[in-house]
């Protein structure tokens, strides 16, 4: 089996709930428009089903060579970055100014989506520079921005971001590595990272690293990060490349999954110190870096969606092949696919309608990040830098939770077969796993969520979301299509009763709140998700009605809602028993009886 790109469903979620015609009237988008998206999205599918799809059972299975600090990638993968870059994919969505093509987020979404569900592990790299460009155009120096940006946006030089530390995880308050200052605007690094994607490779002939390191003086904790560019090779003022720095990839890692992504033990200054050079301020790394792992993090959350996409496809083509038992309720003897099985069917059916349900919210948070970013309105970016802020921790975490539930029903849907590697089936699932760890935990994720992003904010941009439903479920019930409407109705009760515990609690009982975090984060995805496939439901209606194209892509539409009212949106009562009333039993244990 192999990969197809679902475009018709990408085009309508892009078209019909996105919002693409509002992204292109903002300032910067006047030469997009739907046709030019379809093709690129056309285009990227091409290059997605026929040059990186083949390639990722080859990653996973020979993953990378590591000799002497060079890492040799697996077969295929350097001719197809290669082509990757040449056909500016990597630029996609660069500004201009940079030499890029200057197309919103929203449409460089679509065609990451493709990328990741055709290969994640190739992915990674452009992804990672991209988020390495998004952090220097913001922050770094003219002088910097001239030097690697424009080989970055071409793909000729790949990024990295290096934050985790042996002895520091996902706590940056623990960073060791230092950078000392030796004049002329540099600096000497030395320090060693893990777990850096990427972090080394034979793809491209220059890799830019971002790289937190404390300053002699710098004070303690994470007001003491600085963040400095250490490129694998030195760059000339001509902008040839010079000698090697000296960092080097001493190891990389033996992992469940992704394997054809090298992930890299870095070392930095082992013959003196590399050479590094400061991004904007000093101590002042750590917000930096953020603005790369907030797109990291929306990435993330397109990766879970498009795995689960990939193991989906991978299920429906077994179950369709795979002849085993009669039919019940026949009277013929003859075994039948096992899709005709009704449980096979409902495994089928709770992939599908989360997947449509991730894809709609998520690339709705991608076409609010473009508003937050570009509306000429003050009052219209910050209410959708808001929206941003709230949905972004719910997308990577909803998403990369559920596509661990949704690539291990892939594997249950093969049956025995499943559990064979040959089947293709287990990949997804060892790959997925990774999605819901890096860039954040879904645990930190959901701190984000009920501290910063819900109590600070007093529930203002939680409750504005939640209304958008509540007008939804209303529209359903008037357009005859009741159930839906009620079911959204209730678990909206479920969600607006605990966004008011936490507004209400956080600030007294932040530990009982956090007890109930994820469960909350796993709420509000499934709340949101009902909300767009609801609107999906009201579209695919209107669309029947008006007789306007595919009759059996729009009522599958209606299908797929009516199966996430009736089977996923009253999951949100355990939920919210578990959220209001939960927390005394979660922290009651004496941690010597554990």
């Amino acid at each position: 089996m192999t990969y197809r790109a679902p475009i018709a469903d990408i085009r309508f979620v892009l078209n019909e709930l996105a919002g693409l015609n509002e992204v292109a009237a903002l300032p910067g988008n006047e030469d997009v428009n739907p046709e030019l998206v379809d093709a690129i999205v056309e285009e990227a599918a091409k290059l997605a089903e026929n040059v990186i799809a083949p390639l990722n059972k080859i990653g996973d299975q020979h993953g990378n060579k590591l000799n002497d600090g060079v890492v040799t990638t697996a077969p295929g993968f350097k001719a197809a970055y290669q082509q990757f870059a040449e056909n500016g994919w990597v630029s996609l969505g660069v500004s201009p100014e940079y030499g890029g093509q200057g197309m919103p987020g929203l449409v460089s979404m679509a065609t990451e989506e493709l990328w990741c569900a055709s290969n994640v592990a190739f992915s990674l790299c452009p992804l990672l520079t991209l988020g390495a460009l998004e952090a220097l155009s913001h922050h770094a120096s003219d002088e910097i921005k001239a030097t690697y940006l424009p080989k970055m946006a071409s793909g000729e030089w790949t990024g990295t971001m290096n934050l985790t530390e042996p002895q520091a995880g996902s706590d940056l308050a623990q960073v060791r590595s230092k950078a000392v200052p030796v004049g002329d605007g540099t600096y000497k690094i030395s320090g060693q990272k893990i777990f850096i994607t990427w972090g080394e490779h034979d793809m491209v002939e220059n890799i830019v690293h971002l790289v937190l390191a404390r300053l002699p003086d710098a004070p303690a904790g994470v007001k003491g990060i600085s963040l400095f560019v250490v490129p694998k090779f030195l760059v000339n003022a001509d902008g040839s490349l010079g000698a090697r720095n000296d960092v080097k990839c001493v190891s990389i890692e033996h992992k469940l999954g992704i394997h054809a992504s090298p992930t890299c033990v870095m070392s930095y200054g082992d013959q003196g110190g590399a050479i590094g050079y400061l991004v904007g301020e000093a101590n002042k790394g750590l917000s930096y870096m953020f603005t790369m792992m907030n797109a990291a993090r929306l990435g993330v959350g397109v990766e879970g969606m498009a795995i689960a996409e990939r193991a989906y496809q991978q299920a429906v083509w077994y179950a369709k092949d795979r002849v085993q038992s009669r039919e019940l309720g026949s009277d013929d003897p003859a075994p039948v696919a096992i899709i005709k099985h009704p449980d096979i069917r409902r495994m089928l059916m709770t992939m599908k309608a989360q997947i449509e349900a991730q894809r709609a919210l998520t690339y709705f948070t991608g076409a609010a990040l473009d508003k937050a970013g570009s509306h000429p309105d003050a009052n219209e970016k910050a209410k959708w830098q808001a929206v941003v802020n709230f949905l972004i921790p719910i997308v990577k975490g909803w998403n990369t939770e559920q596509v661990n539930e949704i690539a291990s029903l892939g594997v249950q849907i093969h049956g025995g077969m499943g559990f064979i590697e040959e089947t293709g089936a287990a990949q997804h699932l060892r790959d997925a796993r990774i999605t819901a760890i890096y860039e954040g935990t879904t645990g930190i994720q959901a701190l984000d969520l009920i501290g910063r992003k819900t109590a600070m904010e007093r529930g203002m941009t939680a409750k504005a979301l939640l209304g958008e439903a509540e007008a939804v479920a209303g529209k359903l019930k008037a357009a005859g299509l009741a159930e839906m409407g009620d079911a959204l109705n209730a678990a909206l009760v479920h969600a607006r009763s605990t966004t008011d515990y936490v507004v209400g609690q956080f600030g007294e009982q932040p530990r009982a709140v956090a007890a109930g975090s994820v469960p909350f984060l796993k709420l509000m995805g499934i709340v949101l998700g009902g909300w767009q496939l609801g609107r999906a439901a009201l579209v695919a209606k209107q669309k029947l009605a008006d007789g306007e194209g595919d009759a059996a892509f729009f009522e599958a539409k209606l299908i797929t809602a009516r199966f996430y009212a009736d089977h996923l949106l009253p999951q949100t009562g355990g939920l919210a028993a578990a959220i209001l009333n939960g927390a005394a039993s979660v922290m009651a244990l004496p941690d010597e009886a554990f």
